[in-house]
């Protein structure tokens, strides 16, 4: 089989990355002419710190993949079968090693009909039993590898290969040989976690992106990327907070924070202490921010951290938690609220149940954090002649605990 393939401009990944079937599908003849003429290649929602830009932006470059009408990549959207074979077709063009298969749920008249005639001729992708390809199904991580893998013609040295990956026992039984021949080939972009690959979770449009850009890099078809997200790619050593260190945070908006036990609030922490490594060089700065959200926790609240935000700018996922605060108040009907929240941010299913019980509509003056209470809680409560809140001093009660190594730098 030839692996001779071009890079091509046109119609088919456009829309497989550009435009979703069904509500955007009316555009399928107008948007090639925009992408043709004037080529986008930074998006709103990619920021210079996104961890796929260079692949996102690269393969943009070269009319390989494009965005939407609105200025965004949407980087986090699943990708379809159909659109992963459209994208498919628009970067590669290789030798056809078998006759086409007329698969029973892809009709003549089908968006990406010929996209998929071509991918599966050309060896990339396969049906399922019974002619079935399903085409608007999404598309997992290791189908994608799987199928690059395979349309390249690559076999591993060693089926070995995959013990890399802590998660290794999950890799299905049949994507194993060409799993190992895409980690050997650098194919594999694991975010946030490089051992981690995460082989039955959908693949996402930032996903597929590096994982064909790393294709065509294999192949010497495109410049090498420098990413800590390469499995087997040789740098240098990324700067890495490791599990277990502690964070000493602050809130700017509040001495104290006052949630009802079953409420999630969002709430945005301050970094109070930068963080060094052993040399003194810092990995996390202080005034660094973290986003998170207040979840009920054991008869308590804590803080799931989600995102980790430096002052530069640059956003990174972190898995971090506090521990458990269990500490109550008691608020009754009737109850004079100056003293009780001075200095106080309120969850707001806090605040509705406060004002409710109290009938001190000055809660409202009061900060309330974006959230939510069920329903079923607040009707527990509404009626009662007191209400019971989880008090959290963020400074003494909110401190960190980092559960996963962190790479502070992508780049």
């Amino acid at each position: 089989m030839s692996n001779a393939f071009r890079l091509k401009s046109g119609t088919a990944l456009l829309l497989a990355l550009g435009l979703s079937v069904g509500a955007f599908t009316p555009m399928i003849t107008a948007a090639p002419v925009v992408a043709q003429t004037q080529t986008q290649t930074q998006f709103t929602d990619v920021s210079s710190g996104y961890w796929a830009r260079e692949f996102i932006t690269s393969l943009a470059a070269r009319n390989i993949i494009a965005g939407f009408p609105d200025g965004t990549f949407r980087p986090d959207e699943p990708v379809t079968r159909a659109q992963f074979a459209a994208m498919v077709r628009q970067a590669f063009s290789q030798s056809s090693v078998r006759s086409a298969t007329s698969f029973v749920d892809v009709p003549a008249n089908y968006w990406a009909a010929a996209a998929i005639r071509e991918a599966n001729m050309m060896g990339f992708l396969s049906g399922y039993p019974g002619n079935v390809f399903r085409p608007d199904e999404n598309i997992p991580r290791a189908q994608v590898l799987v199928s690059l893998s395979n349309g390249l013609n690559y076999t591993a040295s060693s089926q070995n290969s995959v013990q890399v990956y802590r998660d290794a026992s999950q890799i299905p039984q049949y994507a194993v040989a060409s799993l190992a021949a895409a980690t050997e080939r650098r194919m594999v972009v694991n975010y946030p976690d490089v051992q981690a690959l995460r082989p039955n979770q959908i693949a996402t449009r930032a996903d597929v992106a590096a994982f064909i850009y790393q294709a065509l890099a294999s192949q010497n078809q495109v410049a090498t990327i420098n990413s800590p997200y390469i499995v087997g790619q040789q740098q240098a050593a990324q700067p890495t907070v490791p599990a277990g260190t502690v964070l000493s945070v602050a809130y700017e908006n509040g001495d104290k924070v006052v949630v009802l036990p079953e409420e999630t609030s969002a709430l945005t922490l301050n970094v109070a202490q930068a963080v060094t490594d052993s040399s003194g060089r810092v990995l996390i700065p202080a005034g660094s921010q973290v986003v998170g959200e207040l979840r009920p926790s054991a008869n308590g609240s804590q803080f799931v951290a989600q995102e980790l935000v430096l002052p530069s700018g640059q956003r990174m996922a972190i898995n971090a938690t506090s521990q458990t605060v269990t500490t109550t108040e008691t608020i009754r009907q009737g109850a004079t609220l100056g003293e009780t929240l001075a200095g106080a941010v309120l969850g707001s299913g806090a605040a509705a149940a406060i004002a409710r019980t109290t009938g001190d509509q000055s809660v409202g003056a009061l900060e309330v954090l974006a959230g939510t209470a069920t329903g079923a809680t607040l009707s527990r409560i509404f009626g009662r002649n007191r209400v019971e809140v989880i008090t959290i001093n963020p400074a003494r009660d909110l401190s960190l605990t980092v559960n996963a190594p962190l790479t502070v730098s992508a780049r």
